[in-house]
C-alpha cells in the first residue's frame, strides 16, 4: 500500500470551504467577544490569568497591582525559560489547527490558487499561504508554521528565507496595527482637523507593499549570492 502524494490529491469545493475557513479563522477578522469569536485564533488562543504582584493603600482603600504569568523583573536565562514556556500554547494550538485544516485539503487549495501569485511576486509556493494569513495576525503562529514547512520539505532554505523576510517586516501586521497604531487616525490638532490625513486602508497598503518589497530585496540578495559562489565554484574547478 503505497502513500499518495499530497500533490496528486483532487482539490475540490471541501478543499476550498477549508481554505476559506482558514483565512477567517488566522486573518482577525472574527476577533470579537461575542459569541463568533469562537471562530478566531487569538480569541480561542485565550491568555494566561494574572497574579498580584504588589498592593498598594490608595486614597480609595488598599488596591492590587497584577502581572501577567510572566512576571515582572525578571531577566536572563530564567526570564527567557519563561517567555519561551508562554509560547507553548499558541504554538501547539496553531499547528494543531493545521493539521485539522491540511487533513480536509485547505493546504491543496491554498498550493493551486495561491502559487500562480506568489510565485511571481515573491518566490515562495502557495504552501505558504495559511502561514501567511496565519503570520498577519501572531508571530508566533506564522513562524512555526513556516518552520513545519520547511521541515516537511514544502519550502527550501531560500524560500523560508524570503517568507521569513516578509513576516518580519511589520510583524503581526494586522493586530498590531488596529490595536495600537489604529488610534492615530482618532487624534485632531488644535484647530479640530484630523491630525493623520491618510486612511487605514492606505497605511495597511503601504505596509504590504512595504512586506513585499522587503522579501524581494532578500530574494535579490540571495539570487547575487547564489550566482556569486557558483561563479566562485567554476572558477576553482577550473584552475
Amino acid at each position: 500500500m503505497s502513500d499518495k502524494a499530497p500533490q496528486s490529491r483532487k482539490v475540490t469545493i471541501g478543499c476550498y470551504i477549508a481554505l476559506a475557513f482558514a483565512a477567517v479563522f488566522f486573518s482577525g477578522l472574527m476577533k470579537s467577544s461575542e459569541w463568533y469569536g469562537v471562530f478566531d485564533f487569538t480569541t480561542l488562543n485565550g491568555s494566561f490569568g494574572k497574579v498580584v504582584y504588589k498592593v498598594q493603600e490608595t486614597a480609595e482603600g488598599i488596591q492590587t497591582a497584577t502581572y501577567t504569568l510572566r512576571g515582572k523583573g525578571g531577566s536572563g536565562a530564567r526570564d527567557g525559560f519563561i517567555f519561551a514556556f508562554t509560547l507553548i500554547p499558541t504554538v501547539m494550538f496553531a499547528l494543531a489547527m493545521i493539521q485539522v485544516l491540511e487533513h480536509y485539503g485547505a493546504l491543496d487549495a491554498a498550493r493551486k490558487l495561491l502559487t500562480p501569485l506568489l510565485r511571481p511576486l515573491m518566490g515562495i509556493p502557495g504552501d505558504s499561504g495559511l502561514a501567511l494569513i496565519a503570520s498577519l495576525q501572531s508571530t508566533d503562529a506564522g513562524a512555526s508554521m513556516t518552520r513545519a514547512l520547511i521541515d516537511e520539505g514544502k519550502l527550501s532554505k531560500k524560500e523560508g528565507d524570503v517568507f521569513t523576510m516578509f513576516q518580519f517586516s511589520a510583524g503581526a501586521t494586522i493586530v498590531n496595527f488596529f490595536s495600537s497604531g489604529a488610534v492615530l487616525f482618532t487624534l485632531t490638532a488644535v484647530d479640530g482637523s484630523v491630525a493623520v490625513p491618510a486612511s487605514i486602508g492606505l497605511c495597511l497598503m503601504v505596509m504590504f507593499v512595504l512586506k513585499i518589497f522587503g522579501a524581494n530585496m532578500m530574494r535579490l540578495y540571495l539570487n547575487m549570492t547564489e550566482a556569486k559562489n557558483t561563479k566562485k565554484s567554476l572558477q576553482e574547478e577550473n584552475a
